[in-house]
């Protein structure tokens, strides 16, 4: 128990130091960020696990993109072609689920560069059979609409968005709107501007109610990021005089000003973001999430630069000190529902690159003052 307490304060002044002592302005150096984009990149395109559509590498593969747009190397273009082609353009096995057409985001943005209607059938034909058809419903306890978690709202959202204005069809739009909606009034807690991450996570004053070891409620970082992710993905697709745009706009400022307030002194978030002192040790995946929806929403005038800059600039160090000499992304909670203290430097997953990827996509747009 005293190795565990000595390594996890170790661990916590490690990031507090880097953070600080960090202060060329070399991690804002335009060439700097295309580089590293480029080595994490690498580093997963030759590290690949499970089926390459499965939502962990969709996440990854729209954050490769991403970082297509902002290096514009070949070898990445060529790597998501590649893929599209060997899984012919599929969404996942579930036509159904939220987590299965993620990967649909790349396919469309593909696309629109190749124009070539193959790499976007399956999705079209997967999306209207899930406009009309019933969820299939596994846990009544939870399942209570079709994106119950709320994680999906970075899987699904920016897929039928990028559907509808690709295809001009405002239908796919408009559904998108009542599924977020449905999600939104089911898991969003107005008074801390947070999403439960599903309804296990919801007080419902039944007995089985969860809570943090504090008596907080528990807010899921990397969830919470997702949806801040998804936003961000909605918002640029969404035309200015959309009539449903104010809506996400708000919801989008309204929870940047709570998880800003959230933020610990190294520059990342916890993986709980009531009770970080249960939690020590920063994780990417969320924090990753978090630092492209503030860097976009400074990009495009929807956050204060004076209030949000300090914070991006801050986490963007501390994301880097979390990359290693390979180009592996760590400190990434693996797969799971919940926070969770199991993992370290060690711990990667196809998502936190990715998360790490949108990040550097963004911040790189940032006029940052270097020393």
């Amino acid at each position: 128990m005293k190795k565990s307490v000595i390594s996890i304060l170790t661990l916590c002044m490690s990031f507090t130091a880097f953070s600080q002592n960090a202060g060329s302005g070399k991690y804002f150096d335009k060439n700097y960020i295309k580089s590293t984009m480029e080595k994490a990149a690498r580093w997963q395109l030759a590290n690949p696990i499970e089926e390459p559509r499965r939502w962990t590498n969709a996440t990854f593969y729209s954050g490769l993109f991403a970082a297509w747009e902002t290096t514009k190397s070949k070898d990445i273009y060529k790597a998501m072609m590649d893929m599209g082609e060997t899984e012919k353009w599929l969404p996942f096995n579930r036509w159904y689920h939220a987590d299965d057409v993620a990967i649909s985001q790349m396919y469309i943005d593909l696309y629109r560069r190749e124009k070539r209607p193959e790499m976007i059938r399956a999705t079209i034909d997967t999306v209207a059979k899930f406009m009309v058809t019933p969820y299939p419903v596994r846990d009544a306890a939870i399942e209570v609409i079709k994106w119950w978690w709320c994680d999906a709202l970075f899987m699904a959202p920016p897929t039928m968005v990028k559907l509808g204005i690709t295809l001009k069809n405002n239908e796919y739009l408009s559904k998108c709107d009542e599924y977020f909606k449905e999600c939104y009034d089911l898991l969003y807690n107005k008074d801390e501007r947070l999403f439960a991450r599903d309804l296990n996570y919801v007080i419902k004053n039944d007995g089985k109610d969860r809570r943090e070891a504090n008596g907080r409620l528990i807010f899921w970082s990397r969830g919470n990021g997702w949806v801040m992710g998804g936003l961000v993905r909605i918002l640029k697709e969404l035309p200015k005089n959309y009539p449903q745009r104010p809506f996400y706009e708000q919801l989008f400022k309204e929870m940047a000003a709570r998880i800003l307030s959230l933020q610990q002194s190294d520059g990342l978030w916890r993986a709980s973001l009531l009770d970080p002192d249960s939690y020590p040790g920063g994780e990417v995946s969320g924090s990753g999430f978090f630092c492209y929806a503030f860097a976009w929403g400074i990009n495009n005038g929807l956050l204060d630069k004076t209030t949000y800059q300090p914070a991006v600039e801050k986490t963007w160090i501390a994301l880097n000190g979390c990359v290693n000499d390979e180009g592996r992304v760590g400190w990434v909670q693996p797969v799971g529902a919940d926070p969770r203290r199991n993992f370290n430097a060690d711990s990667w997953q196809l998502y936190g690159t990715g998360a790490f990827l949108f990040a550097g996509s963004e911040v790189i747009k940032l006029k940052v003052k270097t020393k």
